[in-house]
């Protein structure tokens, strides 16, 4: 996706801790850049300014695993996001890409989650939707075969609209296709994608910018539905045993609360439009 993706991912993590986060006393100078220095890393990762300078410019690509892990340390990154840092350092192998699923297993996922009585979807590495229930396509326009979750998130305006916790749930959604950019094999969609959103939404410009990294199990997201009004609904990310991909994304209310009575409501539409 770049190609000098390790330096990148370096300086945009440097950026974004501040000097009191890692102790760090004021020490009167001007600073010119957001967050650390770069020599500040290299002395709390306990490697010389020089060789740090290399890595951020790309010039060294191979620290051992050592500086790796110190360099997470000093950066304060998160274990997925350690993790991402050791695979830019040292990338699985690319075994080439490879359609994700047979029509046999397409078939069968559909019948689970047809058989589900929640909101329940299926996305590939880069959240195209490949199959819903009536249930999810009532809940979302975004929750439909065929539709990109992440460009339905930034350039749908119903989508937009519906979801409450609009920022956060963007945040969930670039963090997971930044890890798949750096997760071989590449697919071969996802620089046009990316290439896409960067010109049709700042908002994904920013987020991408910042190398944040995850991608979330679990999570709960507000909406505000234009037929049932508000909903409250936690979402669990299931993937098949042995395979990363593609991802079953369950939605579901909690019993006896005003969103299970919402998600009621809404079957009874969902039946109506299948029917």
């Amino acid at each position: 996706m770049a190609d000098n993706a390790l330096g990148d991912y370096l300086r945009a993590r440097r950026e974004s801790v501040r000097p009191e986060d890692v102790g760090l006393p004021e020490d009167g100078r001007r600073r010119l850049v957001s967050g650390l220095r770069r020599e500040e890393v290299a002395a709390l990762a306990g490697i010389s300014s020089e060789y740090y300078l290399r890595l951020e410019q790309g010039r060294e690509r191979h620290p051992s695993t050592q500086v790796v892990t110190a360099i997470a340390r000093a950066l304060l990154l998160a274990p997925a996001s350690e993790e991402f840092l050791h695979r830019l350092v040292r990338p699985l192998p690319d075994r080439g890409y490879e359609a994700e699923q047979t029509p046999e297993g397409a078939d069968r996922l559909a019948a689970f989650i047809a058989a589900l009585s929640t909101p329940a979807i299926v996305h590939d590495r880069i959240l195209d939707v490949i199959g819903a229930n009536p249930l999810a396509g009532a809940l979302s326009p975004s929750f439909r075969p065929g539709v990109n979750l992440v460009e339905a998130a930034f350039l749908d305006p119903r989508v937009r609209a519906l979801y409450v916790n609009w920022e956060e749930m963007t945040v969930r959604l670039v963090s997971y296709l930044r890890a798949q950019a750096a997760t071989p094999p590449l697919d071969p969609r996802l620089p046009d994608l990316v290439a896409g959103l960067m010109e049709g939404s700042s908002r994904f410009a920013e987020l991408w910018g910042r190398h944040d990294v995850g991608a979330a199990a679990s999570g709960v997201n507000l909406l505000s539905h234009p037929v049932v009004g508000p909903i409250e609904l936690a979402f669990e990310r299931l993937c098949f045993a042995g395979s990363d991909h593609p991802v079953i994304v369950v939605y579901h209310a909690e019993r006896g609360s005003a969103s299970e009575e919402a998600l009621a409501r809404l079957e009874v539409v969902a039946s109506g439009v299948a029917g």
